[in-house]
């Protein structure tokens, strides 16, 4: 094929690409089924972990649980099996499946430092020999050191970028191989919109997160380049989420109910939308996507104005306050 001839062939994929994600509009694509499938979730004692691990096994998913915290995971896992007590199997199951006891032992949890790639590791082989194979993996596991740059020790901001960013390297070698082998799976990156655009006074978190989107990216074109197209790919961008992590963020009041804190439940349901049909993006909600066009075709001394207005330039601010002030309590406290 002549390059002409393809370029006519690739202008047609293009507009027919347009076309189908605007019929999405009007005719939403079907959900997946994630019954029995095993889904590992770092990050599961707490925050969007959690209700991510309650939205699969609401879905009769098989779920792993990582987590730092081995009591808010067994916590959560203890969610989980409530879940699992109270849902029925699907209508498509088999009759051999519908004879066995609702509630079966298909949660499993691990204590796991995903900033530390040895951890990641053995926690991993110990998943394949105890569970199996895995079909989804959810990389949500977060922190934030809540200071200003010049103030923040080295060790934080090494551990925000292992956590959030390096931990997603060493989970996909972990169980990539075997998505790649048979060419089945999902990988989810929970990132945020502070990956797509920025504020001050959070250089390493923002950081972080440009990082893991660019990892998301560069694999899911790694795996399109091997027509792995069984293994697909998510990428969750949300606004901020009232989860604590970023408590007294504030932007000018007059702007405030245009943009509100996300609720979680509501951040991880339209994920789980994104999930389950296989959306390649999310962001929540969807003016994020306007911002991010912006910020790609506006002259910077603009978006600072913009950021001005809005009350965004500083809207961390008061955030980085409240964390100083309870560092500093707690040092009080530990000197007496």
């Amino acid at each position: 094929m002549n390059i002409v001839t393809e370029l006519f062939v690739v202008t047609f994929k293009i507009i027919w690409s347009f076309l189908l994600a605007g019929a999405k509009w009007f005719i939403p694509p079907r959900e997946k089924s994630v019954e029995g499938q095993v889904c590992v979730i770092t990050g599961a004692g707490s925050g969007l972990g959690r209700l991510f691990a309650q939205e699969f096994a609401r879905r009769r998913a098989t779920l792993v649980l990582w987590d730092i915290n081995r009591e808010s995971n067994e916590e959560t896992a203890e969610m989980v099996r409530e879940i699992y007590r109270e849902t029925k199997p699907s209508a498509g199951s088999s009759d051999s499946v519908q004879e066995l006891p609702l509630f079966q032992p298909k949660v499993y949890t691990y204590v796991c430092d995903v900033s530390k790639r040895e951890s990641v590791y053995s926690t991993a082989e110990k998943v394949r020999k105890e569970v199996g194979n895995i079909d989804l993996l959810i990389n949500n596991a977060g922190v934030v050191s809540g200071h200003h740059l010049l103030e923040c020790p080295d060790e934080l901001i090494e551990r925000t970028m292992m956590v959030n960013c390096h931990a997603h390297f060493w989970t996909a070698k972990a169980f990539l191989p075997k998505m790649l082998e048979l060419n089945h799976g999902h990988i989810v990156t929970v990132a945020s919109s502070l990956g797509l655009f920025t504020t001050a006074g959070v250089e390493d978190y923002c950081a972080s997160k440009f990082g893991a989107i660019g990892f998301h990216e560069s694999l899911s074109h790694e795996l399109k380049a091997a027509d792995k197209d069984g293994i697909k790919m998510t990428l969750v961008c949300p606004f901020l989420v009232d989860t604590g992590m970023f408590n007294g963020c504030k932007i000018r009041k007059e702007m405030a109910p245009l943009f509100p804190p996300l609720k979680p439940e509501h951040c991880v349901k339209q994920a789980m939308r994104a999930i389950l049909t296989d959306q390649p993006m999310i962001c929540t909600p969807r003016v994020m996507y306007m911002v991010t066009f912006m910020k790609t075709v506006l002259p910077f001394d603009a978006i600072v104005c913009m950021y001005r207005f809005i009350g965004a330039d500083k809207c961390m601010y008061p955030f980085l306050a409240q964390r100083k002030e309870s560092t500093n309590n707690n040092e009080s406290k530990t000197g007496i």
